[in-house]
C-alpha cells in the first residue's frame, strides 16, 4: 500500500476522489520505465537504487506517481537482504576490538581486516575474505542492503497494483464505512465474511443471502485510540470485497484541514463498477495459523468425525456468523465449532450476545485464555452453548471428548 503521503486526490464536494492511472501509452511506459530500473539494479546497493530512482524523477511533474510505483515494487515485489558473513553489529564489534589494539587507521586499515578476514574463515569453516568484511561493517544500514530477488510484474499490473493502493489509503481516516452487498452468490458472501473476520475488524452485519446484507465497520478514527495497525487492516480488506458482484460502499473519513490546521469530515464512495483489480487469490485458505494447526493435527486422529471447512451462513440477532469448521459424523450428527481469539472488547460483547441468542444447540466455543473478557464484561453464565477455554493451541482430543459425550 501507499503512504500518505503519496496519495494523490481531488475534491468533488464534501467528496474526495483519488488518483486513478489510466492504462495509456504514456502510462504504461511510465510503468515499465520502473520495472527495468529494478531489473538493472539487482544485485545492488538499494542506495543505487534510490538514486538512480530519484535520476529518473528528475523535475517530472508525475514525480510522485513514479515514486508511488517505485514504493510498490520495493513492497510488493523486492527483497532487499543484508549481505554480511556475520550479524554487522557483531561484525562492527570485531573490527573495532582489534583495531583499537593497533596503531591508528588508516595506515594499518588493511591489515586489520585481513587479520579478522582469517578469524571469520576459521570460525566459519570458509573462506572470508577482507572485501567482504568491509561491504558487511554496515550492511544493516538501509542503504546497504542488496536488492537479491525481484518478481517483475507487467506494466498493467503495476498500474493496477497503484490505483487499488490510492483507494486503500483513504481508509486510514476513515470514521466508518457501510458496505451494502446484494444478490450475490453466497460463496462470495463466506469469502468476504471470512476476511472480516481475517482482518479482525469490527463489524456490524445486518440481512441475508437471499436480500444482501448491510455491513457496517468502525473506522481506525473511530477508536478510543486510533490504530495505525487497525487502518491497514481495513485497507487489506477493499481487495477481498472486489470479489464480490454486486456491492456499494460509503466511508466518512476524518481529514487534516490545511486551512484551519484542524480536521474536517469528508465521503467517498465505491461500488462494484469502479474497475479496480483485486490481487488477492480467490482461495480457500486458513483464516489464521491457529485454525491451520487445528485442521492438520485432526486429520491425525482416527475418528469417523469428519472436519469440513465449508460451512453454512448462520444469521444472528443484528449479524451473521460462518462458523470456522463443521464436524460431522457418518450417523448423521453434526456440531459446528466457532474459535473466539480477537482482544478488542467491543467485538467481544457484539460477538458473545450474537451467539447467546442464537438457536443451536450444536454450537461449541473455543475461547481463548488471553483475552480480557473482563474488561469486556462478557458473562458466561448467559451462554447455552459447550465451551472450551484454550491457551496457545486448540487441542482436536479435547474438542473430540465433547461431541462423543
Amino acid at each position: 500500500m501507499l503512504k500518505t503521503d503519496l496519495l494523490i486526490y481531488r475534491y468533488s464536494g464534501a467528496t474526495i476522489i483519488p488518483k486513478k492511472l489510466p492504462l495509456q501509452p504514456h502510462i504504461i511506459d511510465l510503468a515499465s520505465e520502473q520495472i527495468y530500473c529494478f531489473q538493472d539494479y539487482l544485485g545492488k546497493t538499494q542506495g543505487e537504487l534510490d538514486e538512480k530512482l530519484q535520476q529518473l524523477e528528475g523535475d517530472s511533474p508525475e514525480y510522485r506517481i513514479k515514486r508511488g510505483l517505485a514504493h510498490l515494487l520495493k513492497n510488493h515485489f523486492a527483497q532487499f537482504t543484508i549481505v554480511s558473513p556475520i550479524n554487522p553489529s557483531m561484525l562492527r564489534e570485531k573490527v573495532f576490538t582489534l583495531a583499537a589494539q593497533k596503531a591508528t587507521i588508516p595506515d594499518h586499515r588493511h591489515h586489520t581486516l585481513e587479520i579478522i578476514a582469517d578469524i571469520l574463515s576459521n570460525e566459519l569453516n570458509k573462506e572470508v575474505l577482507p572485501s567482504e568484511i568491509e561491504q558487511g561493517l554496515y550492511a544493516d544500514l538501509q542503504e546497504n542492503r542488496i536488492l537479491t530477488e525481484f518478481d517483475p510484474p507487467t506494466p498493467e499490473t503495476l498500474i493496477h497494483r497503484y490505483n487499488l493502493s490510492q483507494v486503500q489509503g483513504l481508509f486510514y481516516r476513515a470514521t466508518n464505512i457501510i458496505i451494502n452487498a446484494y444478490r450475490n452468490d453466497p460463496g462470495e458472501y463466506k469469502l468476504l465474511f471470512r476476511y472480516l473476520k481475517l482482518f479482525q475488524l469490527i463489524a456490524y452485519i445486518e440481512g441475508d443471502a437471499d436480500t444482501g446484507f448491510t455491513i457496517t465497520i468502525d473506522g481506525p478514527t473511530s477508536l478510543f485510540k486510533a490504530s495505525t495497525r487497525y487502518g491497514l487492516s481495513l485497507a487489506k480488506m477493499i481487495p477481498a470485497l472486489l470479489h464480490v458482484s454486486k456491492w456499494n460502499l460509503e466511508a466518512k473519513l476524518k481529514m487534516k484541514d490545511s486551512y484551519s490546521n484542524g480536521e474536517k469530515n469528508l465521503y467517498f464512495n465505491l461500488n462494484h463498477e469502479c474497475g479496480l483489480v483485486s490481487h488477492y487469490a480467490n482461495n480457500k485458505s486458513y483464516d489464521s495459523l491457529l485454525e491451520e494447526s487445528f485442521a492438520k493435527n485432526w486429520e491425525k486422529l482416527k475418528t469417523p468425525w469428519r472436519l469440513e471447512r465449508e460451512v453454512n451462513l448462520i444469521p444472528l440477532p443484528g449479524g451473521v456468523m460462518i462458523p470456522d469448521f463443521r464436524l460431522v459424523h457418518p450417523d448423521g450428527r453434526e456440531f459446528v465449532l466457532e474459535i473466539i481469539g480477537f482482544w478488542h472488547p467491543k467485538y467481544l460483547q457484539k460477538k458473545f450476545y450474537q451467539v447467546s441468542h442464537a438457536e443451536m444447540d450444536n454450537l461449541i466455543l473455543a475461547v481463548c485464555e488471553r483475552l480480557n473478557l473482563e474488561k469486556a464484561g462478557v458473562n458466561f453464565s448467559d451462554l447455552p452453548h459447550r465451551l472450551l477455554w484454550f491457551k496457545n493451541k486448540l487441542s482436536p482430543k479435547e474438542i473430540l471428548a465433547i461431541i462423543e459425550n
